[in-house]
């Protein structure tokens, strides 16, 4: 990258480049398989470089330009077979002002549960729901696979022991 970086500032006058045309290209693919939005293309730049440091971090302004043409990667996208997910869950604590309500009068805190069922090979969300604390994982997975299944036609499941249940089984095998 450094060596692309010196030719593109050979014998320029003016601000030197500090992206490569290879960068680009990659934050516009990676922008376009996983509809990620340019905010988070920044933070995603900012989470490359916390692992390799050479790699440029890029801010939300600069995110708008990546217009491309990208149509040879829309195979990539294009999966549509039979595909095994991953369906999992996890909580995020919610509470109000630091804590201090619940502290203050008693109140129980509360998790907010985010539910997931993931394609295993395409590392795709297919489908995913928001509940509170008191609603078991078990609950949530006939919604989860019933979403899931209208994009795809589902061949595999896993999942751990949250969702071991004989309702489970019998939705599995139907």
């Amino acid at each position: 990258m450094d060596f692309e970086i010196s030719l593109l500032n050979e014998g320029k006058v003016g601000r030197p480049f500090k992206i490569t045309y290879g960068y680009v290209v990659f934050l516009a693919v990676v922008h376009y398989l996983f509809s990620m939005p340019y905010r988070q293309i920044e933070g995603f730049t900012r989470s490359l470089h916390r692992l390799i440091p050479r790699l440029p971090t890029i801010d939300y302004s600069w995110t708008g330009r990546l217009r491309l043409d990208l149509s040879p990667y829309e195979s990539l996208s294009g999966y549509y077979g039979p595909v095994a997910i991953a369906v999992d869950s996890s909580g995020v604590s919610v509470h109000k002002c630091g804590g201090w309500v619940e502290r203050l009068y008693g109140g129980k805190r509360r998790y907010v549960k985010i539910h997931f069922a993931v394609d295993v090979k395409m590392r795709e969300v297919l489908a995913m729901y928001v509940t509170t604390d008191d609603i078991h994982d078990s609950e949530v997975l006939p919604s989860l696979i019933a979403d899931a299944s209208r994009y795809r036609l589902i061949s595999e499941a896993y999942m751990d022991g949250a969702y071991d249940s004989s309702k489970t089984y019998a939705l599995l095998r139907a």
